[in-house]
């Protein structure tokens, strides 16, 4: 999240406590409620995560989220194949289309990150769980512990800029780790938060 807005934890009329950031509109309610830190591990999923955080690299979460139903649209459902297929005919198409972010790095990215995906000797996800931290000793007491870049985004950054990815710098991909589960970032306090338990749980995924 590029903004997180005060005060940390709030209590929402349904009686569940949240992050903050959480009440600031209908849609980030949903978004954190039932997406944001939640595990997922569906390839099509993870590739449209990929390219939604590159889409919000320098603009608010909220400013992708509306939009997002348009971008599903336009770029297939974020289906690899159908996106690796787009022309230029289809950059300059979605240069036109007021309903997505009309930047032609972040267009052009999306249907080379598709390719990229398509050239991979394992699935994306194996390859971007392979990245995930071990969980945390116990959730976050505030955002201020929550960091911008880890070693682990900064890894899978490097890797995935190897294999020919685009816009998926150490940030983004720390962005792309929470809004996966990869981390659990749900502040302490937060109903969304994992219990100590399991908090404290052995990690999963070994490194790439």
């Amino acid at each position: 999240m590029s903004v997180i807005p005060r005060p940390e934890i709030i209590v929402g009329d349904d009686s569940l406590a949240r992050c903050g950031w959480g009440s600031a509109s209908d849609e980030y309610r949903r978004y954190h409620d039932d997406e944001w830190g939640t595990p997922q591990h569906d390839p099509v999923r993870l590739f449209e995560k990929v390219c939604l955080e590159g889409f919000q690299a320098g603009l608010s979460w909220i400013t992708i989220l509306r939009r997002r139903p348009a971008f599903r649209e336009v770029f297939h459902g974020f289906d690899p194949p159908r996106v690796a297929a787009m022309t230029e005919s289809d950059v300059e198409r979605l240069l036109g289309d007021e309903r997505i972010i009309r930047h032609r790095g972040k267009i052009e990215a999306t249907i080379q990150n598709a390719r990229a995906t398509l050239a991979l000797d394992v699935p994306i996800e194996q390859l971007l769980w392979g990245f995930a931290p071990p969980p945390r000793a116990a959730a976050p007491a505030s955002f201020a512990e929550v960091p911008a870049t880890t070693s682990e985004s900064a890894a899978m950054s490097k890797e995935l800029r190897r294999r020919g990815f685009r816009f998926v710098g150490p940030t983004t991909m720390y962005a792309l780790m929470q809004a996966a589960g990869m981390v659990d970032d749900h502040l302490a306090g937060c109903f969304r938060a994992a219990p100590a338990t399991q908090h404290a749980a052995p990690s999963v995924a070994s490194a790439v």
